[in-house]
């Protein structure tokens, strides 16, 4: 759950317009202290499409994913379903996509390359992460709760397949009025991953 003191400390540092195959969206720069001897900041991107605070907007929490997003990797589909949610808020000419730099559901891009190594000897994705002393998902979503609250969003209806989006967010005070499936058509290179999210991680997948 998001402290007050995390939302005390969340800084937006920019703002521009972002025009995109699907429409001009504004993006707003957060950043916010963290505790972490790593790295001084937390960062993430917030790409929002016309009035988010009227009603309940469309929201994706999405994490980075440089593999499949620049490289057009097949091992996952994160850079379709990006696409796909993007596609829906231009739909409804209002959204928006919290983007925010956690590799490899929180791992990070080297740990995440080792886990798919591992998963080439025939670990699925759970266990490359714990054979490497991670947790099945080391993320947390405590941010964009906070840049929810930073720009008066209480409500949205959130497109994920992900239970704990949903549970952070509720826990944090946003209202998640509807859980929209954002899934597309698995390709065979990313069957197995899918699959192991769906039946270990409880996501809603229907895999068709």
């Amino acid at each position: 759950m998001t402290s007050g003191r995390d939302a005390d400390s969340i800084r937006q540092i920019a703002s521009t317009r972002m025009p995109t195959r699907w429409g001009m969206f504004q993006a707003l720069a957060f950043e916010r202290d963290t505790p972490s001897e790593t790295r001084s900041a937390e960062t993430a991107l917030a790409a929002i499409m016309g009035d988010a605070t009227r009603g309940a907007p469309l929201l994706r929490m999405h994490s980075q994913c440089l593999t499949s997003e620049v490289f057009g990797s097949l091992r996952c589909d994160c850079s379709d379903r990006l696409e796909k949610a993007m596609r829906a808020i231009a739909e409804e000419a209002c959204g928006l996509v919290i983007y925010e730099h956690q590799e490899g559901r929180g791992i990070g891009l080297m740990a995440k390359l080792q886990a798919y190594s591992l998963q080439d000897a025939g670990l699925d994705t759970i266990d490359a992460n714990e054979a490497l002393g991670f947790t099945a998902d080391y993320r947390t979503f405590g941010l964009p709760a906070a840049i929810l609250r930073e720009l008066g969003i209480t409500r949205v209806r959130l497109l994920s397949n992900n239970p704990d989006k949903v549970r952070a967010l509720m826990e944090a005070g946003i209202r998640v009025i509807e859980r929209i499936p954002c899934e597309v058509p698995p390709n065979p290179h990313a069957f197995m991953y899918l699959r192991s999210k769906r039946d270990r991680m409880g996501h809603t997948l229907t895999l068709v």
